[in-house]
Parts: C-alpha cells; structure tokens; sequence
C-alpha cells in the first residue's frame, strides 16, 4: 500500500502563484490529487495553473481566484466546490505578502521605526488571519466529514529572529538599512501557534495539522545576499524550489498519519547552528 498516494483526494492550496504556491500543487499532483490552486492575484494565478496543466493532469487540476481576507469570499469559493462535488481533504495555507527587502522603494518604510499600522494590519491579515479563515471555513467541514489535513507554510524565521546584518548594504546610513519587516517574523510564529492550537481542536474528529518551515529559496538574489546566506548554513547553499515537494507530499499524506501539530524544519541545517 503506498500511503503517499492521494488519488481522489482534493487539495486547496492558498497563494497559488507564488514561487512555492505552485510547487506545492506540483507535488500534490504527483501524487495523484485533485488540486485547486487558488489567489487573489488572477493574472498570476491563470499564468501558474497553464503551467502545470497537461494532458494526464487536466482532469485533476482546477482553480479560482480568492481572497484570503475575506471570509465570504472564501465561503463562496468553499460553496462552488462542494456544488461541484469537489470537498476540500487537505488546505495549504501559504498565502502570504513577502516584501523584497532590498527593493529601494520598501526599505525606509520597511523599517521598525517607520513601519506603519496600515502594513502592519494588512500583511497580517493575509499571512495569519487569513490561514486562521481558510482553517475555519474548510476545516469545519473536514471535522464534520472525520478526517482532512492543514499544513502551514511557515518559515525557518519561525523558530529565530531574522539576522538583519544580511541585508546590509555598503554606504548606507544606518536609518537607511534595509530589513526584515517585522511582520514576518510575526506572522510565521503565530503560524506555529495556531498549528498547535487546530492540532489539538479537531483532532478527534480525524483532523491533523502541522506547519513546514522552509529555509531560503533561490530565486535570483544578488550574489551578496546569496553568500552572506550560504556562510550561515552547514549544507553550504540555498534550497531550489523543488526541494520541498516531497515534505508536502509526506505531511497532506497517510506517510504521516500520527503526525500532528509539528513544525518541520527544512533549512539545510541553519536553525540547528
């Protein structure tokens, strides 16, 4: 019996067009699942589903635009589904605003002492309360069902606090350094906290939740970003966006049956140091 097989089962993911977004559907469909990618983001979101559509998967792969923030957004999207004979077994939460912190434009405002309430609100509300919607409304149902999966897309930055000297750049005043916004780092501890929390609240109906915590991704930074980074992990290097396709495939599977409310670190060894 393979148990990573999840033939007939369906598989919501949030953020879908992001980087990772489509690699978790990619590693969904490998497996067999019926996968809807969803985003608010609906030209990038049509551009990453034609990416992976083909002719073995065409059949197994759907998706809709939605907005995390809004709950009757995602009731809607949850309604057509279940119309459509499509009942969620397994969310990603991996919705998420992640600002390029090297971007000129972002990095004054970026900073602690100048961060604002309306960024402050708004990032949370799509990376934290967003998850904590999607987990409601689909999770309800998969209690109501007996069984179902919700894995948390967190981030190394969940068990450290970001070191902002490898942002640093040469010349620049100090109040002109750019960093990590704060909201980040917020957002991927409250991830942790709020797997603990569903891992417990619906375990008994058949419900498992657990967090994955990438490292860094290789998507074309600049060279001194890249090698101030790699001098921080043991393996020497970033990870390739593929990489993590087989943790997903492990914890929205029956791989991973008596695994609940963990956090799975996948950061070539950094966090350890």
């Amino acid at each position: 019996m393979n148990k990573f097989n999840l033939s007939n089962r369906v598989a919501l993911i949030t953020g879908s067009s992001g980087l990772l977004g489509v690699e978790h559907a990619a590693a969904l469909l490998e497996v067999g699942a019926i996968v809807v990618m969803t985003d608010v983001n609906e030209k990038g979101l049509k551009k990453a589903y034609d990416a992976l559509l083909n002719s073995d998967n065409k059949e197994r792969i759907f998706y809709k635009v939605m907005d995390v923030t809004n709950e009757g957004n995602i009731q809607d999207v949850a309604r057509e589904l279940k119309s459509d004979g499509l009942n969620v077994d397994i969310l990603i939460n991996n919705a998420a605003i992640d600002p390029k912190v090297q971007k000129d434009s972002i990095v004054e405002s970026s900073r602690l002492e100048n961060f604002s309430v309306d960024d402050w609100d708004f990032q949370i509300k799509v990376g934290l309360t967003g998850a904590m919607l999607c987990s409601q409304v689909f999770g309800k149902e998969m209690a109501r069902r007996g069984q179902g999966v919700i894995l948390n897309i967190a981030s190394d930055l969940s068990t450290f606090a970001p070191d902002q000297r490898l942002y640093k750049k040469e010349g620049l005043q100090p109040e002109q350094q750019p960093v990590k916004p704060v909201t980040y780092s917020v957002i991927k501890h409250g991830l942790i906290g709020l797997t603990k929390y569903l891992a417990t609240y619906w375990a008994d109906k058949g419900v498992r939740c657990n967090a994955l915590s990438p490292g860094g991704v290789f998507n074309g930074q600049d060279d001194d970003f890249v090698q101030k980074l790699t001098h921080l992990i043991p393996m020497s290097r970033m990870a390739t966006k593929d990489e993590y396709r087989g943790a997903v495939q492990f914890l929205c599977s029956d791989a991973s049956a008596y695994m609940n409310g963990q956090n799975i670190v996948m950061d070539g060894g950094r966090s350890v140091l």
